[in-house]
């Protein structure tokens, strides 16, 4: 088949100009290395065309007088084209107020913590001895918040048990409650440091809560005012299973782990210790 078959006819329908205002665009300053350049019509309308037009040009010089000349602004330009990202206006610095700001925030974390970990915040004791023999702690510290949870009232435990609680904290309590009522916003502590026997009973052995290496749990203050506790919610279906995940993600964390089926003594809150045991972690 030759040229002149494949040409069209005369009559065959041509593109008609499309109406309204138009803009040319042309590059009198910039060489157009591509063969048949012709001008680039611009309808605001046709963002789509005017899309294809600018991909289409590799030159980055142009694309920039394009849109100079389309008055786009170049934020607007880099939104049209993905090639025009590298145009793209940066994020302006942060004021300098803003970078005093958080370099103090930064500065008052590390002034609080303790453990040599800025997510456990407190104050260090020191030794606490105890009035009797087997208690005491050689290097305490006292606890106020971890993972920036706050706890009802200030910990003193030493630096094995702190850290231990903030895994639990991250990998346990946040996990299990979630969103719900806003997330948590308080650690309700029924006991931590207090030289006395095993569950008070006379003659037992000395808790761990009297070496520092123990803290008991009541329950939980969300951000929305309400609260869940293990004396309340820990039979319940829906707050009781966030319970029930708390103390069994508690296991391997802490050496012992008793909870409100344990016995009569923890009916109404998790003993966590960091004893170890031969067989391994004690959960009940």
């Amino acid at each position: 088949m030759t040229g002149a078959a494949l040409a069209a006819p005369d009559t065959s329908l041509r593109p008609v100009a499309r109406t309204g205002p138009t803009l040319e665009l042309t590059k009198p300053s910039l060489k157009d290395s591509r063969p048949n350049a012709r001008p680039i019509l611009f309808e605001a309308s046709l963002v789509r065309q005017l899309t294809r037009e600018i991909e289409g040009e590799a030159d980055p010089g142009f694309q920039h007088a394009l849109a100079r000349q389309i008055g786009l602004t170049t934020r607007a330009f880099a939104a049209l084209s993905p090639q025009a990202t590298g145009l793209s206006i940066r994020p302006n610095l942060r004021p300098d107020s803003m970078v005093q700001k958080a370099m103090a925030q930064r500065q008052a974390r590390a002034r609080g913590a303790v453990c040599n970990d800025p997510d456990i915040q407190g104050e260090t004791v020191g030794f606490v001895p105890g009035r009797l023999s087997a208690c005491g702690i050689e290097n305490a510290v006292k606890v106020r918040s971890v993972s920036g949870i706050p706890l009802s009232q200030e910990a003193v435990i030493d630096c094995t048990t702190a850290k231990a609680l903030k895994t639990w904290v991250n990998n346990g309590v946040k996990p299990a409650i979630g969103t719900t009522g806003g997330g948590v916003s308080q650690i309700r502590v029924a006991a931590h440091y207090a030289c006395r026997t095993r569950n008070n009973q006379p003659g037992a052995k000395i808790s761990e809560h009297g070496k520092g290496r123990a803290i008991d749990i009541s329950g939980f203050r969300l951000r929305d005012g309400s609260e869940i506790t293990l004396l309340q919610d820990w039979n319940r279906r829906d707050t009781g299973a966030m319970l029930r995940k708390m103390h069994a993600r508690a296991c391997g964390i802490f050496g012992t782990v008793l909870g409100p089926d344990s016995d009569r003594f923890h009916k109404d809150h998790f003993h966590f210790d960091t004893a170890r045991h031969r067989g391994g972690s004690f959960c009940r």
